[in-house]
């Protein structure tokens, strides 16, 4: 029997997919539990829809990510921290703070763990920071932190 997945299936199949099981297990299993429908001519062309929309959704996302990305590039994010001797601060200056100040001085609002900061900035001057704004798309942030006075 063929059957369309609605989610995975460790061992038999994943989401979308269309396959062939025995009609045992897709009867007593996949369609009582709702983990997959008969692939039937109407439910097939659902499915091809659905993966159109799906397609143009991802299209637009790489789309807004690359116009996100040559705003972030463009920009510095001036921080403000007190410091000590050698230019060391007191405490330190996170992702979170970097994506604050970026959407108060910018209106650009990036989600704080997409910030790839290995460890929090703990000394003044330049740092760039890697964004992860899509699996395909990476774009570098610049923060710049000088003296409180």
């Amino acid at each position: 029997m063929k059957v369309i997945f609605l989610k995975d299936v460790k061992g038999k199949g994943n989401k979308g997919e269309v396959k062939t099981v025995s009609v045992g297990y897709a009867q007593n299993f996949l369609l009582k539990n709702n983990l997959a429908v008969e692939a039937t001519p109407a439910n097939l062309s659902k499915l091809k829809g659905q993966q159109k929309r799906e397609e143009k959704n991802a299209a637009q996302e790489l789309a807004d990510a690359k116009k996100v990305k040559e705003q972030i590039e463009n920009i510095t994010v001036e921080m403000k921290a007190k410091s000590g001797e050698g230019g060391r601060l007191f405490g330190s200056i996170t992702t979170k703070q970097i994506a604050d100040e970026l959407n108060k001085a910018e209106g650009i609002k990036v989600d704080r763990r997409k910030m790839e900061l290995p460890e929090p900035i703990r000394a003044l001057g330049y740092t760039n920071i890697p964004i992860r704004l899509h699996p395909d798309v990476s774009a570098t942030l610049k923060v710049h932190v000088t003296e409180e006075s």
